[in-house]
């Protein structure tokens, strides 16, 4: 039972770090159809952000708060400055733009932050562990898995039950019937852009201190995140975290049962739910 408990909680935690990322990956994709590579760039720039703050300030916390925001205001940056230029022009020059500043932000972090593995220590009180279930589990495991939560029912209530998400669920609907409407689509597109940056900067800070930070970091669990994508299906955020649980469950199972092709159980359960739903488990048939 103890075994059964460490697992489920590493599958969950796994889970809510892949819906963070994949979240804002999903609705860039899905209200403003971009290819957007980079995305997981902003992922590593978020974990580099934290370690800067936190180690600077001395405050874990602060880096919690601080460095999402900061990983917002890049993204829109990125979004507005380049991005923005690609739009009409189809997926390739999207494509070929996030590739190189998938490469140019691995650099980057390596002139800035050094090559070597990096990590945060834990504050007091969350390097400790807690009994659930019977069964001894890191605090801050605990931690990363309430944080998810509470940004899941926020992003499904925001997105779900006010004014703004409706006129997301419009664009990611009907593009050009919100404008007609009178939704200024290009600032709901910024607005997107930065709170998925948000979460991945905030996916970043989190996974520090269980995996570690080096340059290139981004590349590794972009490929998790848009298997995620394609598995929840497009624009859904239902989609997303029920694809998250699910493939961050795979990963925990295929690390235990068979660690060489624990990649490769990820791929299994894409296959299989492509093979059942094109669309992917909540997205809409076209």
């Amino acid at each position: 039972m103890q075994i059964v408990v460490e697992q489920l909680l590493n599958a969950l935690q796994m889970g809510v770090l892949l819906f963070l990322i994949a979240s804002g990956l999903s609705l860039v994709f899905g209200l403003m159809h971009v290819v957007n590579l980079a995305h997981g760039a902003l992922y590593m720039v978020g974990a580099y952000f934290g370690i800067t703050i936190a180690r600077g300030v001395g405050s874990f916390y602060l880096a919690l708060l601080l460095a999402p925001l900061l990983t917002a205001m890049l993204g829109v940056l990125l979004e507005r400055a380049l991005l923005a230029r690609t739009y009409g022009r189809g997926m390739y020059p999207q494509v070929l733009l996030t590739l190189g500043l998938v490469f140019a932000f691995d650099e980057l972090v390596r002139i800035i932050w050094g090559a070597p593995i990096q990590t945060l220590a834990l504050p007091q009180g969350l390097d400790g562990t807690v009994v659930v279930a019977g069964a001894s589990v890191p605090v801050y495991r605990v931690l990363v898995v309430v944080i998810g939560a509470v940004v899941i029912a926020s992003l499904l209530l925001g997105f779900g039950r006010t004014r703004v998400g409706a006129m997301v669920r419009a664009g990611v609907d009907d593009r050009e019937m919100a404008a007609a409407l009178g939704i200024n689509v290009p600032r709901l597109f910024s607005g997107v852009f930065a709170v998925g940056s948000a979460l991945a900067g905030l996916a970043g800070v989190l996974s520090v201190p269980i995996f570690n930070a080096f340059p290139g970091m981004g590349s590794e669990i972009l490929i998790s995140a848009l298997v995620v994508v394609v598995v929840g299906g497009m624009g859904s955020l239902a989609g997303a975290l029920i694809a998250s649980l699910l493939i961050g469950a795979a990963t925990v199972v295929g690390q235990i049962y068979a660690a060489e092709f624990s990649t490769a159980v990820i791929y299994l359960v894409l296959v299989v739910v492509l093979l059942v739903r094109p669309q992917g488990l909540m997205g809409i048939a076209r």
